[in-house]
C-alpha cells in the first residue's frame, strides 16, 4: 500500500466517523462570494496583515482546495456559472454584461433547481447579471433578494448610489452594504429555520470602492498603504459578517445539517493593494491570478475538518453537489458542467471523473489538463504551455520543448469550444491588462457585427 494509497484510506475512516445527523434529510446549502478576493488575502492562504478568523474556520472546519478555481476571470461570467453549473460560454456570456444582456433566459438557475426540490430560496448581495425586472433574482427562482442589480456599489449611475432592490422593490441604500447583506442572510436563516433553504450570499466585499466603518479603518491605521489600508478593513468586515451568520447557523443548531461553499467570485485586480502571492496576473486574464481562487467546503458531520486537497475543483462544481447532498439527480438533459465533489469531500475518492477544465475571455482561452496548462492571454500572444504544479508562477513557458503537449491541449480545447456559442457581446478588456495599445485598437476596430451583438 503507498502512501496515496494511506491517505485516501485513512480519509474514508475519517468521514466514516462522523456523526452522519444530516442522513436522510437534505441539507440547508450556504453559497458564500467575496468580491475580487485576492488569492493569498485571508488568513488561511497565508495573508499577514489581516486576521480573518471566520473564513479560516470553513478551511479549519472543512476541506480548502488549492486548486481552487472559476471558470471567469471577471464577475458576471464566473457568476453564470455559479447559479447554473455551465460554462458561460455556452451561452456566449463571456463579459459582463450591460444595457439589457444578462443570463440567458433559457438558463435554469440553481435557485430553481433547488427550489424544485422543496428548498426555501434567497439571495442577499450583489446578483450582476441583467437589471430588465425578467432578469432578477425573483423572476430567477429566488424567493427573497435583497441586494444590488449591477457590478458593484461604485457602479457609475446617475443621481449618485447604485439601487438597492428588496425583491422588486426598491429599498434604502444602507450604511454599511457588507453589514447589511450579512444582517439580511441572518434574517433569512432564522426566517427559515425549519429548512431546507438555500441562501446565496455574494457579497460586494472586496470590490472597489474600498470603503468600511471608521472604527475597522482605525485598526489598519499602522499600513502605511492607504489602498491597502482599507481593503484590509473591508477583508475584516466581511470576515465578521461572515462570523455572525455561521454563529446563527450554531445558535439555532443548524450547522452540521448546512453544506457551506466559500470562494472569491475572480482574482484580485492586479494592484499594490490587492495580494495574489505567487500567481501571475490578476482579473481580466486567464493567468493563474484571474481564475485560481481561495474555495474551501464545510459541512459538519459528513466531511472531515481540516483536509487540504490539491484536486482542481471549480464554482461549477457547487451545484451538482448540492444536488446530490439533496439526493437530487442531475439530468442529462441539464447539460451540468460540474461534477459532483461529494466523494471527494467525504474521502470516498482521491480523484475527481473529470479530463480537463477550461476557460474563455473574448480573445483569451486557457486549458488545463493534470498539471500542465495552455494559456493564451492576449490578442497577439502564441498560446504559452506551463507546468503549473511545479510552476504556480507560470514562469516557464515550455511550448518549445513540448510541442506535442501544446498540440494536445489546443485540440482539446478546440474541441471544447465547438460545443459553445460566440460573445454575444463585446468587452475592450479582453485583450489583457498588458496590451493597452492594442486595446485601443480593438476598440477603433469594433465591427458593425460586434455592434449588433452588443445589444443583445
Amino acid at each position: 500500500m503507498n502512501v496515496k494509497t494511506i491517505v485516501v484510506f485513512c480519509c474514508a475512516l475519517a468521514a466514516t466517523a462522523l456523526p452522519v445527523a444530516a442522513a436522510g434529510s437534505k441539507p440547508n446549502i450556504l453559497v458564500i462570494v467575496a468580491d475580487d478576493m485576492g488569492y493569498t488575502d485571508c488568513g488561511v492562504q497565508g495573508c499577514k496583515d489581516v486576521a480573518t478568523p471566520n473564513i479560516d474556520s470553513l478551511a479549519k472546519n472543512g476541506v480548502r482546495f488549492t486548486n481552487g478555481y472559476v471558470s471567469g476571470c471577471v464577475c458576471s461570467p464566473s457568476r453564470v456559472g455559479i447559479v447554473t453549473g455551465r460554462y458561460q460560454q455556452r451561452t456566449g456570456h463571456d463579459a459582463n454584461p450591460h444595457g439589457k444582456t444578462g443570463l440567458d433566459l433559457k438558463e435554469a438557475t440553481m435557485a430553481q433547481r433547488m427550489k424544485a426540490a422543496g428548498y426555501a430560496t434567497g439571495i442577499m448581495g450583489k446578483w450582476h447579471l441583467g437589471e430588465e425586472k425578467e432578469q432578477m433574482p425573483p423572476s430567477r427562482g429566488f424567493d427573497e433578494f435583497y441586494g444590488i442589480l449591477p457590478h458593484g456599489i461604485g457602479a457609475e449611475r446617475k443621481g449618485g448610489a447604485v439601487q438597492v432592490w428588496r425583491g422588486f422593490d426598491k429599498a434604502e441604500t444602507p450604511t454599511d452594504h457588507t453589514v447589511k447583506f450579512g444582517e439580511e442572510a441572518e434574517a433569512f436563516i432564522e426566517r427559515h429555520k425549519s429548512g431546507p433553504w438555500y441562501l446565496y450570499l455574494p457579497f460586494t466585499a472586496v470590490h472597489a470602492p474600498h470603503v468600511a466603518p471608521e472604527s475597522y479603518v482605525k485598526k489598519f491605521a499602522h499600513i502605511e498603504d492607504k489602498g491597502r489600508r482599507h481593503l484590509c478593513a473591508m477583508i475584516s468586515v466581511m470576515d465578521d459578517r461572515i462570523g455572525t451568520v455561521l454563529a446563527k447557523l450554531r445558535e439555532l443548531k443548524l450547522e452540521e445539517n448546512t453544506l457551506i461553499f466559500f470562494i472569491s467570485d475572480n482574482g484580485g485586480p492586479s494592484s499594490r493593494a490587492v495580494h495574489n502571492g505567487p500567481l501571475h496576473g490578476g482579473k481580466w486574464t486567464v493567468w493563474e491570478g484571474g481564475i485560481r481562487v481561495p474555495f474551501m467546503v464545510q459541512w459538519k458531520g459528513r466531511i472531515a475538518p481540516g483536509r487540504v486537497l490539491d484536486t482542481p475543483v471549480i464554482q461549477l462544481d457547487f451545484l451538482p453537489t448540492a444536488l446530490a447532498a439533496a439526493s437530487v439527480n442531475t439530468q442529462p438533459e441539464w447539460k451540468i458542467d460540474g461534477v459532483n465533489l461529494l466523494p471527494l469531500l467525504e474521502g470516498k475518492t482521491d480523484k475527481l471523473q473529470r479530463d480537463a477544465l477550461f476557460w474563455r475571455f473574448g480573445v483569451q482561452f486557457a486549458v488545463r489538463q493534470g498539471d500542465w496548462k495552455l494559456v493564451k492571454a492576449s490578442r497577439d500572444m502564441q498560446p504559452a504551455l506551463f507546468n503549473v504544479t511545479a510552476d504556480i508562477g507560470e514562469k516557464s513557458d515550455l511550448a518549445a520543448q513540448q510541442p506535442e503537449k501544446v498540440k494536445q491541449l489546443q485540440a482539446l480545447w478546440d474541441s471544447w469550444n465547438a460545443q459553445n456559442i460566440p460573445p454575444r457581446w463585446d468587452d475592450q478588456r479582453w485583450n489583457g491588462l498588458e496590451e493597452k495599445a492594442t486595446n485601443k485598437q480593438l476598440k477603433k476596430g469594433k465591427s458593425k457585427k460586434g455592434k449588433k451583438q452588443s445589444q443583445t
